[in-house]
């Protein structure tokens, strides 16, 4: 399901109606993610004790309704305790028009954008939960990741809970989409399932809050950790299930792991991350400006796509250093996506701000001041079209701009939400290949030529920055795998290059503070998940 955080009129009523839904099937059993009632993640919502009093009243009447049928929903519980902390997170048992048992979380994750230990207590007691016939080990989500040879944690819950002889493990999770996850939780519910030798029905959202996209994936598994049902990605879905039938049923054809990055899952995850910030915000119109470049012109696709191409305008804002290919390209790219589209030069603003400060600029050589006005222009024009018309302004920085500080605060740093700002640039280019898969959506030239923000003559990004390979290279060493300067140096990257790449990461973390928030696709993006200091010396 997809819910909304802090909804609960709507969360509660997509419950009920599963469960009405699960009635009609004669299913016994209907199970639901974590935190399902009040949406994932709550964050400093769960502080408020009217907020905790909403999931409480939200449970009990989806527990009115778990009449001849049961039910698993998440939400926060009160510690009842004096000490440790207010609140658990929680998985509820509903049955015979009531709350039956309540489970907790025991493993609360506090790394990259999980910060879970901030609000809750882990659980310390391990029951089973008995219906009908069957005993049920129900645990949340990172219960079951503390598999690893350098386990994190010091307990797992199913150590536990497999003294009770469970029939199945029940997961439900929060479960967050990125480039590498799918593969790697799928691996660990199947590692669960083979070592307790018990089928794993498991159930994760779908959907966006913000920054995080929630993929689904929701699955069940055989105790020989054989994929036998499979719920739709980043979509909402129903299956029913036998667990008698489990291990008679025929597994379903996987498809095959690689490392490749798999380019219809990032656009199906930006378009939903898209979708779902404008739907949940009550937003509904987009503008970008189109440059005539590969980053606007993904940025636009994946607008159209989410929200309908009549709901987006593109503003073309040439300067005298546009070349004509850019607005040429721009063009087309307009009228292969249907979308609306307007031409504003920004020779006169530009003008009129020099004019402005020719005094103060008297006797100084044209630099970057200048190159930050056009950009800046263009700004406060997208600006005043999304206050006069209603659009959010959609900022189309990459990463390895954001990473290196080559963009322009408060210019082309400027949007409501980061469509692209966790894909490097090399990624932008394969995702725009992917696109084109089929047709030519993005003209072939403006994947062909070389990138350039167009503020100076004949400038170009290789002026500044390096090759985009290996600049991309290095950034995914140092973010991603968190690798320090001696460690990429070994890998055979120049010892100047990867100093000077590293320095302009940490120096610009002033400026990705005030970007606005990233679509996460990767294991580690810009935004809560990597807190860096912003006054700090390493590397500086």
């Amino acid at each position: 399901m997809n819910y909304h955080t802090g909804n609960f009129e709507l969360n509660t009523q997509k419950i009920l109606d599963a469960i009405n839904k699960a009635k009609l099937e004669n299913a016994d059993l209907v199970v639901f993610s974590e935190l399902s009632v009040c949406g994932y993640p709550p964050r400093d919502f769960l502080e408020f004790n009217d907020f905790i009093n909403l999931c409480t009243e939200s449970v009990q009447l989806i527990a009115e309704h778990c009449v001849g049928i049961a039910a698993i929903v998440g939400a926060p519980t009160v510690n009842p305790k004096v000490e440790g902390k207010d609140l658990y997170n929680s998985a509820y048992f509903l049955a015979d028009g009531k709350v039956q048992q309540i489970i907790h979380k025991t493993l609360l994750p506090n790394y990259d954008v999980f910060d879970e230990y901030r609000y809750f207590e882990p659980n310390r007691t391990f029951e089973i939960v008995n219906y009908k016939d069957k005993k049920l080990a129900v645990t949340i989500c990172e219960d079951l990741w503390n598999l690893s040879e350098n386990p994190m944690y010091i307990n797992s819950p199913m150590d536990e809970l497999i003294k009770q002889s469970p029939d199945c493990i029940i997961n439900i999770a929060a479960s967050p989409y990125s480039k590498v996850q799918i593969n790697t939780r799928l691996n660990v519910l199947k590692n669960n399932a083979v070592k307790y030798n018990l089928p794993l029905l498991y159930v994760n959202h779908i959907g966006a809050q913000t920054q995080l996209i929630f993929d689904g994936g929701s699955c069940v598994l055989n105790s020989n950790g054989k994929l036998v049902g499979q719920l739709r990605h980043f979509e909402e879905d129903v299956i029913s299930v036998d667990l008698y039938e489990l291990n008679n049923q025929n597994s379903i054809t996987e498809t095959a792991q690689t490392n490749q990055i798999n380019y219809q899952d990032i656009e199906q995850a930006l378009v939903l991350g898209i979708k779902e910030y404008f739907r949940k915000q009550g937003f509904s119109k987009a503008i970008l400006g189109l440059s005539g470049g590969v980053d606007s012109a993904l940025v636009l696709c994946l607008a159209a796509k989410a929200l309908g191409a009549e709901n987006v305008l593109a503003v073309m804002l040439p300067s005298q250093y546009s070349s004509d290919h850019s607005v040429s390209d721009s063009q087309k790219l307009v009228e292969n996506l249907g979308v609306k589209s307007d031409l504003i030069s920004i020779e006169n603003t530009f003008a009129a701000l020099q004019q402005t400060l020719s005094k103060q600029f008297e006797n100084t050589e044209f630099n970057i001041a200048e190159e930050n006005m056009q950009s800046r222009s263009r700004a406060v024009i997208l600006m005043a079209l999304a206050n006069k018309f209603g659009y959010i302004l959609l900022n189309t920085s990459n990463k390895s701009e954001l990473a290196v500080g080559y963009g322009t605060l408060y210019g082309d740093m400027c949007g409501g939400i980061s469509v692209i700002g966790d894909l490097y640039k090399t990624e932008v280019y394969a995702l725009c290949e992917y696109i084109n898969r089929n047709e030519e959506i993005i003209p072939k030239n403006i994947l062909t030529k070389a990138p350039s923000a167009e503020l100076r003559p004949n400038q170009k990004d290789s002026d500044s920055l390096p090759d985009y390979e290996v600049l991309d290279a290095i950034l995914n060493h140092y973010i991603e795998e968190r690798k320090g300067p001696n460690e990429i140096i070994a890998l055979g990257f120049s010892e100047e290059l990867v100093k000077r790449t590293l320095k302009m990461v940490n120096n610009n973390e002033w400026k990705r503070l005030q970007a606005p928030p990233v679509l996460r696709v990767s294991s580690k993006s810009f935004g809560p998940g990597r807190r860096m200091p912003l006054v700090a010396k390493y590397l500086g």
